[in-house]
C-alpha cells in the first residue's frame, strides 16, 4: 500500500527534461567560476551549506535560505514538479546555487538566488545562468520573479528592467509578480549573461568533489565576533 502511495507522491519531470551545458566564467578577482546542474546526489551538500543561514537575518538571508532548503529538499525526494538546480563552483567550493520551476512549456517560476561568497558577483551570474537555461535552454517565453529583499529587487528588477505582473500570483506568495519575457531576456543578454563552453574536462571534474561549507557571510561574521 505504502508503494502504491509513493508512486502518487512522488514527482520530478512531466516535460522534457533537458541538462545545461556547463560553462565558465572568469571572475574579476582572477579566479574562474564554473556554472553546472546540480546533481540530486550533491543535494544533501547543498542542504548543509544552506542549512547555517536559516538563523542570519540580514539582508533577508534567513527566509531566503529557509524557502529554498524546503525546495532543495523537495526536489531530492521528488515532491516538486519540472524543477531544476544549478551551482556554480569556484576552486572546488560552492560559490552559489539557483533553482527554478517550469510550470509548463511556456512559463517558468523562478525560485531562488543563494550567493555563498560575496564581493563575486556570483549571485549575479547564477541568476542569468538559471534565466538563460529556461529560455535558451527550454524555450520558455516568461519567467515570473518576485523578491524577498531590497537587494533582491535592486539586482532583479532594477538590474534586468523587469516588466510588471500585478495580476499573477507568484508561487512564493503575495509579494508582487514581475516578468522577465524573452523579448526581454534577449535585449538585456549582452550585458548580463556570460560565460564560455565548452568547459575543459578538468575543470569541469575538479567541480565534483563538492564538500560542505561555510558561507561566507558567516565565516566573517565570526571574525567580527572575535
Amino acid at each position: 500500500m505504502s508503494q502504491d502511495i509513493e508512486s502518487i507522491l512522488n514527482m520530478d519531470w512531466d516535460i522534457e527534461h533537458k541538462p545545461y551545458q556547463a560553462k565558465a566564467i572568469k571572475l574579476a578577482n582572477g579566479k574562474t567560476m564554473v556554472i553546472r546542474e546540480a546533481k540530486k546526489e550533491e543535494a544533501p551538500i547543498l542542504l548543509e551549506s544552506i542549512r547555517p543561514l536559516q538563523l542570519y537575518h540580514k539582508d533577508y538571508y534567513d527566509i531566503v535560505s529557509s524557502r529554498m532548503y524546503a525546495e532543495i529538499l523537495g526536489w531530492y525526494v521528488n515532491r516538486v514538479r519540472n524543477e531544476f538546480v544549478l551551482i556554480g563552483v569556484v576552486d572546488g567550493e560552492l560559490a552559489g546555487i539557483v533553482n527554478n520551476r517550469l510550470m509548463n512549456n511556456k512559463i517558468c517560476m523562478s525560485f531562488h538566488t543563494m550567493a555563498l561568497m560575496r564581493g563575486i558577483r556570483a549571485g549575479a551570474h547564477l541568476f542569468a545562468a538559471k534565466q538563460e537555461n529556461a529560455i535558451e535552454n527550454y524555450g520558455v517565453d516568461e519567467i515570473y520573479v518576485t523578491a524577498e529583499s531590497p537587494i533582491g529587487f535592486h539586482r532583479w528588477m532594477e538590474e534586468w528592467a523587469l516588466e510588471l505582473r500585478p495580476e499573477i500570483q507568484h508561487e512564493l506568495g503575495g509579494v508582487t509578480t514581475w516578468s522577465l519575457t524573452k523579448e526581454n531576456y534577449y535585449k538585456q543578454k549582452s550585458k548580463l549573461v556570460f560565460g564560455s563552453r565548452p568547459v575543459p574536462q578538468d575543470l569541469l571534474e575538479s567541480t565534483y568533489n563538492l564538500k560542505p561549507i561555510v558561507p561566507q557571510l558567516l565565516r566573517q561574521k565570526s571574525e567580527d565576533e572575535d
